[in-house]
């Protein structure tokens, strides 16, 4: 008998689930014939088990089949939707009888081995890896390879590279049996800026209105900073509804866009958007009725929608009168209802009129039954123990339900600084209306809480190094308990913090502890320091130390400060008392007169702040800060019975301290010199040789020393500062909101005593970054960008810094966040600045300010604080001199200005 063989091939492609049928004749069969399967053997190269293929086809041995028929239609495309073979091949090997064997031949499909991509940063590689799930071992086919180019393809058109291109390519990798290398080579091109965004159809508002209500996608403007002409499509049809928003502001409640194209321009180098739109006639707003209230009155919804019969109509804002869904504590009826325990109330506006331009409207509330909070739980925490986290909620069991207080509660838990602000999620369960409770889960993620400073540097004429040690959730009470160190004991919210700092001139050690709820039960924060500080004669213009002239300053403060109550809880009153003994050994500067002696400080700090800044502490997008001290020592000079007036004219002539470590005869208090004829004489006094004039100079220079003693014995002044620092969020989500920062300040050092003055300690020396500078004699350092550290204060005739008695500072700062993310925390910033130091209100003038313009980057990481760099322009000269000063730049480490 002659023999004949069918072969049934089909091709299956990946993409298009197309199958070709062919046929060789080999041996003669009935077409149409039901035949008995008699087997399957399945041969080509797979790493399959032959008998788990034959499964996925659905043929069964000893089924009854038809040759060519649609059992084997259905096992090719079974086979073909497993997405897992590149060719599948079906045989008819021999027919005996009624009974037929099949062979099956298939390839299957490689899978990945690797994945290059070129063409992008490396730190973007392992995203698009991700996103396109490329992971070793994937199945390589041509959907894998057409989503992955497409996906690419419209991630960087969204960005405004509309010119991006991707080429795909596989490789076989012989080291690894059936697999391939993917590689992807990406070209985005230029990013395509937006030239024009033109209208039509535009009447009442002009081009320029539209655009600037478009927040998201603008055409070229070389002086916008903050917002590029880049188009994204999200984004940009999220601006196509703000343009029919605005028109609903302006009365327009019909108006619509009706057509919007965005094409590539004549030279194909920048994109141009042209938008119709179609505004429709203008309305006003008629009668205005609520329904359903019986809580409050119609004249208190009435004040709080603050819409009245004939005005303008106002689509937006009538929506945010009835929920402003931008601000979660906005004053709107919603949350009137809201913060008085109605939970499951609703307040729709509905229209029920509309004649001619008028609109009626009715104000629909239901307002359900009143809720109370049931289960408050807090979880994500593993350090920070639950009762820190409990005693900062406002949201307790039992209580009326408050979304006030829901808000208040997530701004307390971020202001703590253990967790991730922009994380904390507050979820609603087993919210019950018919029991009218809620149970609150407050989901949080924790973030390093502890930081190190480690640094080394040239500053203030020679290496300085510094090592801190921040821990600010420490818990004392495991100090001694083994088990609780992870590396330490962390998790009560106290904070410990140790510095030291050292250079060839001076040294400096603290130590400082605070705890925020004294005795656990109310929110009383205690606070203490211990420092010490040495520093020895240094001359800047040669670099010389004398290490036998020094100056001491040891400080030990004590401070308590309770959250009030009234008129809110947003208020801190505070109280302090501090102790400095200054020590000084043959060490004269132009800050004060004396150098050998001591000095003594106690004082007396009371402090009144308002804080009430946003969740976020690194960076607030709402709310101010006001703050108000008065440090005052006791008014010794009430009862010592010194006569400060006659101890003064005690000085016939002053010291000049010279460079070459000599002192030169200057005029005294009377502007007196000395005579004419009187001789030069070296004279000694200890170690100390200096230069003077004839015998009685020599018995007034050595009364000199006494009489500062006696005025600065025990230190005596008052000293009031005030702080005002708001926050307003221009534009933007709070993950990317632009945010004005507006500060003001203001100081004066005052004395009780004319006669005694102002003491040599504690006064204002501005300019800088607002770092000590190293300068330890007791001055308080003011920032102000554009200007060399500590430079615009007050000179004497001798033109030595005196510091001032007075200072004012002003600041606007724009600021836009780049991530914030628990890992880090990025923005930058601009900012103008200008503020100026007094040596009294006779110099007085708070319109009379140096200047300064710049821009700057701050970088906070957990481990390491706030890291910060500056550029700015001084536009004023500096004390004494004629000529601006120019560009500065200024490292900011651990302040959060």
């Amino acid at each position: 008998m002659q023999i004949k063989t069918l072969k049934l091939f089909l091709m299956a492609l990946c993409l298009g689930n197309i199958f070709q049928l062919q046929a060789q004749e080999r041996t003669p069969f009935d077409q149409g014939k039901k035949y008995i399967l008699a087997n399957v053997n399945v041969i080509g190269k797979i790493s399959y088990n032959q008998q788990t293929v034959v499964t996925f086809t659905g043929l069964e041995k000893g089924q009854q089949i038809t040759v060519p028929g649609e059992e084997v239609s259905n096992a090719i495309k079974k086979l073909g939707k497993l997405g897992l073979f590149s060719d599948i091949d079906f045989y008819v090997d021999k027919i005996e009888n009624d009974s037929i064997w099949l062979d099956l031949n298939i390839s299957e499909l490689p899978k990945l081995s690797e994945v290059k991509i070129n063409g992008v940063k490396k730190s973007k590689v392992e995203g698009l890896i991700k996103d396109n799930s490329l992971t070793k071992g994937k199945i390589v086919n041509e959907n894998l390879i057409t989503t992955t180019k497409n996906y690419i393809e419209n991630k960087y058109k969204k960005d405004g590279y509309f010119n991006t291109k991707v080429l795909i390519k596989t490789e076989v990798d012989t080291a690894e049996g059936n697999n391939v290398r993917m590689l992807v080579n990406i070209d985005k091109g230029d990013k395509l800026k937006i030239s024009q965004i033109a209208f039509d159809g535009n009447e009442q508002l002009s081009d320029k209105a539209l655009r600037k209500a478009m927040k998201n996608t603008k055409q070229i403007n070389p002086i916008r900073i903050f917002k590029a002409s880049k188009f994204v499509k999200d984004k940009y049809k999220e601006d196509l509804t703000s343009i029919v928003e605005k028109y609903k502001e302006k009365g327009y409640r019909d108006a619509r866009v009706i057509t919007d194209s965005v094409y590539l321009n004549d030279k194909k180098s920048k994109l141009a958007i042209n938008i119709k739109v179609e505004e429709g006639k203008k309305y006003r707003f008629g009668n205005i009725k609520f329904l359903g209230n019986s809580v409050y009155s119609d004249q208190l919804l009435g004040r709080i929608l603050g819409i009245k019969k004939g005005e303008t109509y106002n689509g937006v804002l009538l929506e945010k009168r009835i929920a402003d869904k931008s601000k979660p504590d906005g004053e709107d009826i919603t949350n009137l209802y809201q913060n008085n325990g109605y939970l499951f109330s609703t307040i729709n506006a509905v229209e029920v009129k509309t004649a001619n331009d008028t609109i009626d409207f009715e104000i629909r509330v239901v307002e359900g039954p009143i809720a109370y909070f049931n289960n408050i739980t807090v979880v994500g925490n593993e350090k920070t123990h639950d009762r820190v986290i409990y005693r900062e909620l406002k949201t307790h069991p039992g209580e009326k339900y408050s979304k006030e207080d829901l808000v208040r509660t997530i701004r307390e838990i971020g202001q703590l600084g253990f967790f991730d602000p922009e994380a904390i999620d507050p979820k609603f369960k087993n919210v019950d209306p018919a029991a009218g409770t809620v149970d609150i889960e407050y989901n949080l993620v924790e973030k390093g809480s502890s930081q190190i400073e480690l640094q080394g540097g040239y500053g203030g004429g020679g290496f300085i190094g510094t090592l801190g040690l921040s821990f600010n959730n420490f818990s004392l009470r495991n100090l001694f308990n083994k088990e609780a160190y992870k590396p330490l004991p962390m998790g009560d919210g106290q904070k410990v913090s140790l510095r030291a700092q050292a250079s060839t001139f001076f040294q400096t050690y603290s130590l400082s502890f605070t705890e925020p709820w004294l005795g656990g039960k109310k929110p009383i924060q205690f606070s203490t320091s211990l420092s010490h500080s040495k520093q020895f004669l240094f001359n800047g213009g040669n670099s010389n130390v004398d290490r036998s002239r020094s100056f001491n300053i040891t400080s030990l403060s004590v401070g308590l400060a309770k959250r009030l109550t009234i008129p809110d809880d947003f208020f801190v009153l505070s109280a302090a008392t501090s102790f400095q003994y200054y020590d000084l050994n043959n060490y004269n500067t132009g800050l004060f007169t004396f150098g050998n002696g001591a000095s003594r400080n106690l004082a007396f700090t009371l402090g009144l702040t308002r804080n009430n800044k946003g969740v976020n502490p690194i960076y607030p997008t709402s709310g101010s800060e006001f703050s108000f001290s008065a440090k005052f020592t006791l008014p010794y000079s009430l009862w010592n019975g010194i006569d400060y007036g006659n101890l003064s004219n005690q000085e016939k002539y002053k010291l000049k301290y010279t460079d070459d470590f000599q002192f030169t005869v200057q005029p005294n208090a009377n502007n007196q010199s000395p005579a004419i004829g009187d001789y030069l004489q070296e004279v000694s006094e200890g170690s100390r040789i200096y230069q003077t004039v004839g015998s009685d100079f020599t018995q007034a220079s050595a009364n000199e020393p006494k009489v500062d003693q006696e005025r600065f014995n025990w230190l005596e002044y008052y000293k009031l500062k005030f702080k005002a620092d708001w926050y307003t969020k221009l534009i933007g989500t709070p993950q990317k909101a632009l945010v004005l920062r507006a500060l003001s300040e203001f100081g004066y050092l005052g004395a009780y005593n004319n006669e005694r003055g102002v003491v040599p300690f504690e006064r204002f020396f501005l300019g800088g970054d607002g770092l000590a500078n190293f300068a330890l004699d007791g001055r308080e350092v003011i920032q102000l960008r554009g200007y060399p550290n500590q430079s615009l204060t007050p000179i004497d005739a001798n033109g030595d810094q005196v510091g001032g008695t007075i200072y004012n500072k002003f600041s606007l700062e724009l600021r836009y966040p780049l991530t914030l993310k628990a890992a880090a925390s990025i923005y930058a910033l601009t900012f103008l600045e200008a503020g100026a130091s007094y040596d009294g209100f006779k110099e007085y003038n708070p319109f009379v300010l140096q200047r300064s313009a710049g821009f700057g980057l701050r970088v906070f990481m957990p481990a390491f604080g706030l890291l910060g760099i500056d550029f700015a322009h001084g536009f004023d000269a500096l004390p004494g001199l004629t000529q601006k000063n120019g560009w500065e730049t200024h490292f900011i480490i651990g302040q959060q200005f």
